[in-house]
């Protein structure tokens, strides 16, 4: 299938082991550079593991284990639950594949699953994203991964939109930070004394934002990649 982000059916051969009824037995299969992968929100947190192939041969390869992600699936009533979902490898639409399923109790079981009926999503990944908010300043919590993980930034950030483009102003916890890249662009210290501050360009909330950044703190510069991400519920105007 092209490149791309489809809704797809998961056909199972039990009743037990389904898709949420909150996503009526759907999930969300994206194709990227050929490779499949399904997302499927389960109906509770009872199913622990998967693993793609024979329930005989799971507990040897522990490795191959597919682990669980918590989701949150909306009811039509209005009420939502947290729920455990999986990332499948699928390796063709319309074929029955071996999915083993490991329940709370610590025992494997064999299944049949299949992904059917998919279609174009009616937006994909990057339009999912939440909309770019109106031009103002504004306050919006960071998260920063990467690195030793000693390093932090200041949270909330300043974030600011100005004709519909993002700029937010990243404060790092050490002084040592003498450039940071952004999609291979140089951005340099907007500050001399303090810690090291910088504003750069956010292409999108919610969504990892992909920088590096240059330290001088040890016996020479080094540069160190990170993701920026930035929470739109947290979205506030400046005060």
């Amino acid at each position: 299938m092209p490149d791309g982000v489809y809704t797809a059916k998961f056909n199972t051969d039990s009743s037990m082991f389904h898709a949420n009824e909150a996503v009526d037995g759907m999930g969300t299969l994206t194709v990227e550079n050929g490779t499949m992968t399904f997302h499927v929100s389960l109906q509770s947190q009872k199913i622990v593991n998967l693993y793609p192939g024979m329930a005989a041969d799971a507990p040897a390869h522990e490795s191959d284990w597919l682990q669980p992600t918590v989701d949150t699936v909306t009811y039509s009533d209005g009420t939502s639950d947290e729920v455990y979902g999986f990332d499948i490898p699928v390796a063709a639409v319309d074929v029955d594949f071996q999915l083993a399923i490991l329940g709370t109790k610590g025992t494997w079981y064999d299944h049949t699953v299949s992904i059917s009926d998919a279609e174009p999503a009616a937006e994909d990944a990057a339009a999912a994203a939440v909309e770019i908010p109106a031009d103002g300043s504004y306050t919006c919590a960071v998260t920063l991964e990467g690195g030793s993980g000693r390093a932090t930034v200041e949270s909330p950030a300043a974030l600011t939109v100005a004709d519909g483009i993002m700029t937010a102003t990243i404060v790092w916890s050490s002084p040592n930070y003498d450039y940071m890249l952004v999609d291979g662009e140089k951005y340099l210290p907007v500050n001399t004394d303090g810690n090291s501050t910088f504003e750069i360009p956010v292409a999108a909330l919610d969504t990892a934002l992909a920088v590096t950044a240059d330290t001088v703190a040890m016996s020479t510069p080094h540069e160190i990649d990170y993701t920026l991400t930035f929470d739109s519920a947290t979205l506030a105007a400046a005060e």
